[in-house]
C-alpha cells in the first residue's frame, strides 16, 4: 500500500541547522513556565554480555500520575479520548518539520531533550509508517545525532493513539556512553542487507542506514524488515498494522522488534528497552529486574513463540 504522498509533495519547513538550538531554547522556556515537567530519576548500570543496560529508577511519579488522573477526568467529561497533540501545548512547541509533521518537547521527560515527531492531523498510532513519517524522521536525525523510535501499538508501549515518533539525543548514557546496545549492534551478522545480533535473545532484524538515505528508500527498508519478522507479506494491503512492534533507528541502522505484551510483571517496556534503557518505579522493581535479568525480560515481551504456547 502506497503512502499516497510523494516526498516532493511534503516540503521540509525545518530550517537547516536549527533543531538543536530550538530544542535548547524551548526546553529552558518550558522549564521556566512550568510546561515541561521532567520526571526525576536515579540510575544504575547493569552489565549483561554485550549490553550495558541503563536502568533509571523513578524518584517521584506524582506529577505524571496527577496529570493522568486529570486526563481520565477529562475523558469522562468529554466522553471521548483526550489527545495531547491536537491541539498541542504551545509552550512545548519546538519547530515545524514539514506540512505533515511538527516537533514538540515530551512534557514528562525522563531523558533530557526528549523530542516528539507528531503528525499535524490525527493518524492512529497503529497504522503503518509512511514516506512522510520517514522524511520527518530523517531530517531530524540529520540535525540531531540521536535514537529515533516508534511504539507501534499498546502492546509495544504506546500511551497515546495520535501517531508520533520520538527522538532522544546521543550519547544516551549519563557517563558519555553513546548507546547501551552499541557493542552488541557492532557484532550484527548480515545476510545480504538484513542482519541479526547474536546476543539478542528476542526476535529482531536490523538493516543499515545513512543520514542521507532518502525517505522512500527508508520506507522500503522498513518493509523488508517487517517482512523478515513476518509482520508483512510484501507491502501493506491495509492501513492498520497487523501486529504490534517497536522500531528503532539511528543515523547508521534501523531495527524492528515484534511485540506480544507491553510489560513483564509490572515493569513496562517500550522501544527504549530494546536500546538497553529501562525504567522502573522503585527499588522493588529494580531488584526484580536484577533477579529476572534484563535480556530475559526483553525476550518475554517480544517472544511470539511463548505467546502461542
Amino acid at each position: 500500500m502506497s503512502d499516497g504522498q510523494s516526498t516532493l509533495e511534503t516540503p521540509i519547513l525545518l530550517q537547516p541547522d536549527t533543531l538543536w538550538k530550538r530544542t535548547l531554547e524551548q526546553t529552558q522556556y518550558a522549564l521556566d513556565c512550568g510546561a515541561l515537567q521532567p520526571i526525576p530519576t536515579n540510575y544504575e548500570y547493569l552489565e549483561r554480555g554485550d549490553v550495558r543496560f541503563l536502568v533509571r529508577i523513578v524518584s517521584n511519579l506524582a506529577r505524571k500520575e496527577k496529570a493522568q488522573k486529570n486526563r481520565k477526568q477529562q475523558l469522562k467529561q468529554t466522553e471521548k479520548d483526550f489527545n495531547p497533540f491536537l491541539p498541542y501545548e504551545k509552550n512545548l512547541f519546538v519547530s515545524d518539520i514539514s506540512k505533515t509533521h511538527l516537533c514538540l518537547l515530551n512534557k514528562f521527560n525522563v531523558v533530557e531533550h526528549h523530542l516528539l515527531i507528531v503528525t499535524r492531523h490525527f493518524e492512529h498510532q497503529e497504522i503503518w509508517l509512511t514516506t512522510s513519517d520517514f522524511k520527518a524522521m530523517q531530517v531530524c536525525l540529520q540535525q540531531i545525532d540521536g535514537l529515533a523510535f516508534y511504539n507501534g501499538g499498546r502492546e509495544a508501549g504506546a500511551s497515546q493513539k495520535h501517531k508520533h515518533l520520538q527522538l532522544v539525543p546521543l550519547p544516551m548514557m549519563p557517563d558519555g556512553g553513546r548507546l547501551p546496545i552499541e557493542r552488541a549492534i557492532a557484532r550484527t551478522q548480515y545476510d545480504g542487507d538484513i542482519g541479526q545480533t547474536p546476543s539478542f535473545p528476542f526476535p529482531h532484524v536490523i538493516a543499515p542506514l545513512t543520514p542521507d538515505t532518502d525517505a522512500e528508500t527508508v520506507l522500503q527498508t522498513y518493509y523488508r524488515l517487517l517482512n523478515a519478522v513476518n509482520l508483512l507479506d510484501g507491502e501493506p494491503t491495509t492501513e492498520r498494522q497487523t501486529k504490534p512492534y517497536n522500531l528503532l533507528a539511528t543515523r547508521e541502522w534501523m531495527m524492528v522488534v515484534p511485540r506480544v505484551r507491553d510489560r513483564f510483571e509490572g515493569i513496562s517496556v517500550n522501544a527504549l528497552g530494546f536500546a538497553g534503557a529501562l525504567l522502573v518505579r522503585d527499588e522493588t522493581q529494580l531488584q526484580q529486574l536484577k533477579n529476572s535479568k534484563p535480556l530475559e525480560i526483553l525476550a518475554h515481551v517480544a517472544n511470539m513463540e511463548e505467546e502461542a504456547t
